[in-house]
């Protein structure tokens, strides 16, 4: 039996310390594998390397450990504030934006699913809720902000943390999911990952598949923001090739993929999918505690 199957798979609650080792492991195991246009083992950028991305795993372990007994928006800016003592830029807003509300379902009592808790979750935010993640981000000081958006981040907030993120759905896909319960990481990215790893992929293997799959479906919205949507859906078409060329499972797929990685990183890292590498890290966090990987 493969064991990767056989472990745990009930809703919950889980421990503190499982969550911790979750999420710890999910960062790792993105950031492990050779994604095109992301920072890899073997790739780094200018202002951003691989050991970033250790350092910044392990520092929101604890944190995350710690959703069940605060609010969302405390996690999300404990996390950062744990992350910006290891590392000097910003390695995981996105990461962290998803994780704290999966965390604080992952811990809940009740016997649903972590996906029906999720949906309290992100019903329950408040204003105060986004008061902490507005520090968290202004701290994270990410790139491709807008200059000037309803609830922009730089002004005290007067709506609840899901409300703003509503007021930007339409150029952020970390933000479209707190609106939707998150159906890009249930419904997109964990079953393209446990097809990859059904089809005998390795973990780091899956991991690239999946990613293509998502982006090829998701244009990129740290791309488009950059960009503009229209590079941003060009993206989106040369992973879709490389998907219909084999993907992972083929030379002529793994040829493609490498095409896709060169190109990505031809002008500086305007190109980086990154949103879609933090709807990948949500995906394993969820892959995990079902004990799918």
């Amino acid at each position: 039996m493969d064991q990767r199957r056989d472990i745990q798979k009930v809703p919950g609650p889980f421990t503190p310390e499982t969550i911790a080792a979750v999420a710890q492991l999910a960062c790792l195991l993105e950031a492990s594998a050779e994604k095109p246009g992301n920072v890899t083992p073997t790739r780094a950028f200018s202002d951003l390397t691989y050991e970033d991305f250790l350092r910044s795993a392990v520092a929101l372990g604890p944190e995350m450990a710690r959703a069940g007994e605060r609010s969302v928006g405390e996690t999300i800016l404990a996390a950062i504030t744990a992350t910006r003592r290891w590392t000097q830029t910003n390695v995981n807003l996105g990461i962290v934006l998803l994780f704290a509300p999966l965390a604080k379902a992952a811990l809940m009592d009740g016997g649903r699913t972590v996906r029906t808790n999720l949906g309290i979750v992100l019903r329950e935010l408040t204003v105060e809720d986004a008061r902490a993640a507005y520090v968290a981000i202004r701290m994270a000081k990410p790139g491709g902000l807008e200059p000037q958006v309803e609830h922009d981040v730089r002004n005290e907030p007067t709506v609840t943390l899901r409300e703003a993120m509503a007021s930007a759905v339409e150029r952020d896909s970390i933000a479209a999911e707190y609106l939707s319960d998150y159906a890009i990481t249930f419904e997109l990215g964990v079953p393209a990952l446990i097809r990859a790893l059904d089809r005998g992929a390795n973990t780091r293997q899956a991991v690239v598949q999946a990613y293509l799959e998502l982006l090829s479906a998701v244009p990129d919205t740290l791309i488009a923001r950059k960009r503009g949507m229209a590079v941003a859906r060009w993206v989106s078409e040369q992973a879709a090739h490389a998907v219909a060329a084999g993907g992972v499972f083929s030379a002529a797929g793994q040829r493609a993929i490498a095409a896709l990685d060169d190109r990505l990183r031809q002008d500086g890292h305007n190109l980086n999918p990154g949103t879609t590498a933090d709807l990948i890290a949500a995906t394993l966090f969820v892959a995990l505690l079902e004990g799918r990987v």
